[in-house]
């Protein structure tokens, strides 16, 4: 079973998540300043097959971070065009909400919570394709 450590890289704040074809084992977010040590922390506790980063903002001095602290495991980047929209349909579904807010239209909320791990478990899923 293929395991993915995910990274949506941010300017302040990072989505991680560590994914399997059948289940979410974490997910999570952090700042950036502290984005290096928690991925190396999840490196070691999951031991993914491999680490994939969104192209976006700083992927790619990410990457050569990483690889620097995580030389045994791959690291690819991969296109994150849209994920913020896909990340947002599904953070509603796995939150859906509730009380007053049930009835605006969800095209017009905005979630209550930062969802970057949402976005960090969109491109693992998308990356690891149909199960």
């Amino acid at each position: 079973m293929k395991t993915i450590l995910s990274i949506d890289p941010g300017r302040e704040k990072c989505g991680l998540a560590v994914v399997t074809a059948e289940s979410v084992l974490h997910k999570e977010i952090t700042s950036r300043d502290d984005l290096v040590r928690v991925a190396g922390s999840l490196a070691a506790e999951h031991r993914p097959d491999e680490i994939i980063i969104g192209g976006g903002t700083g992927g790619k001095a990410l990457a050569d971070e990483l690889r620097r602290l995580i030389s045994e495991i791959p690291i690819r980047i991969v296109d994150e065009s849209f994920s913020t929209q896909r990340a947002r349909a599904r953070f509603f579904k796995d939150n859906p909400p509730r009380g007053i807010r049930r009835l605006i239209p969800r095209g017009l909320l905005t979630p209550d919570r930062p969802y970057d791990d949402y976005v960090a478990l969109i491109l693992a899923e998308e990356y690891l394709g149909p199960g």
